[in-house]
């Protein structure tokens, strides 16, 4: 029986693994299990795929960042972890270190494909009002400097963020993330 769900899922691991241009439609047949009308019948384009395996992965990072600011932790810790996660993504075996597909993306195709630069665009605003969000909570607690612009740290840990998956891409080794996310931290 034909499970979309799982076949959406298959298609977001080939699409991370080589990026949207370096899969093929045959690789995405193989992922899937579908043959090439199913896939057609089923998602319309490669490109269609591609978007709702984005939307799916800008979602569950999404739920996670939301879970992690929604705890009971101060909101500096809440940013350290999140940096932390950031590096261990990095970091992890080399077999699964495919980077963010957000970040992938955007490299990728936001300069040239409108409608994949419009949902990088709205997921980055949603993870810039959590997070000018949680920032601002922090400077009415106290832990984060009041005197600071709460959306102008928000871009800053993003900027790092995006920076320190780029930067591994290229092969930066962990010492030099953990660096750049001890730096963000103590920027703000």
């Amino acid at each position: 029986m034909f499970d979309e769900e799982r076949a959406v899922d298959a298609a977001l691991q080939a699409f991370w693994t080589a990026g949207y241009e370096a899969t093929s439609t045959q690789d995405l047949c193989d992922a899937t299990g579908l043959g090439r009308s199913s896939i057609y019948n089923t998602f319309k384009s490669k490109h269609d795929l591609f978007r709702r395996v984005l939307l799916r992965y800008m979602d569950s990072k999404a739920e996670f960042q939301q879970a992690l600011f929604d705890g009971d932790l101060p909101v500096r810790e809440k940013l350290r972890t999140l940096l932390e996660v950031v590096v261990e993504e990095e970091c992890g075996p080399p077999g699964d270190r495919r980077g963010c597909l957000v970040v992938n993306t955007a490299v990728e195709l936001a300069g040239r494909d409108a409608e994949v630069a419009r949902d990088l665009e709205r997921d980055y605003r949603r993870r810039l009002e959590l997070l000018t969000g949680a920032i601002a909570e922090g400077q009415r607690a106290g832990d984060i400097d009041a005197g600071k612009d709460a959306r102008a740290l928000a871009h800053f840990i993003i900027a790092a963020i995006g920076g320190m998956r780029v930067s591994a891409r290229a092969g930066v080794g962990r010492s030099a993330l953990e660096g750049v996310a001890h730096a963000a931290l103590a920027a703000i």
